[in-house]
């Protein structure tokens, strides 16, 4: 069973993870209704948490003691959770051979050697 896996298997109840943490039902319940951490439930709808639960409640119990608010420690789990993406275009291969031929020609003209020459030396 992967590490992974493991983190996410909901083991711990309330009072466990209450004891983990140091913190009240009443706290782990609010963070549960702004959708901080989604703890499994069970048939008799009981709370179960995952190791990755725990981390979280503890990551939020750390930046409240750092003194931030609710609405800031939202912002930051939802900036975690979006997918990273890259301002940089997607170029095609004509284009990026097209831009390395104008980098290796202007620093041939300035007899310098290319940025890249380093790069691509092992292709050539």
């Amino acid at each position: 069973m992967s590490r992974e896996i493991r983190r996410t298997m909901p083991l711990l109840s309330m009072n466990i993870v209450m004891q983990l943490t140091e913190l009240s039902a009443r706290q782990i319940r609010y963070y549960e209704e702004h959708h901080l951490i989604e703890p499994h439930r069970t048939e008799g709808n009981r709370r179960m948490f995952s190791l990755n639960d725990v981390d979280i409640l503890l990551e939020i119990k750390d930046y409240l003691e750092q003194g931030m608010n609710m609405a800031k420690i939202k912002k930051l789990f939802s900036k975690k959770n979006e997918p990273v993406s890259t301002d940089e275009p997607n170029l095609s291969d004509s284009e990026l051979r097209r831009i390395m031929r104008e980098e290796m020609l202007q620093a041939q003209r300035m007899q310098k050697s290319s940025i890249r020459r380093g790069d691509l030396s092992r292709f050539y």
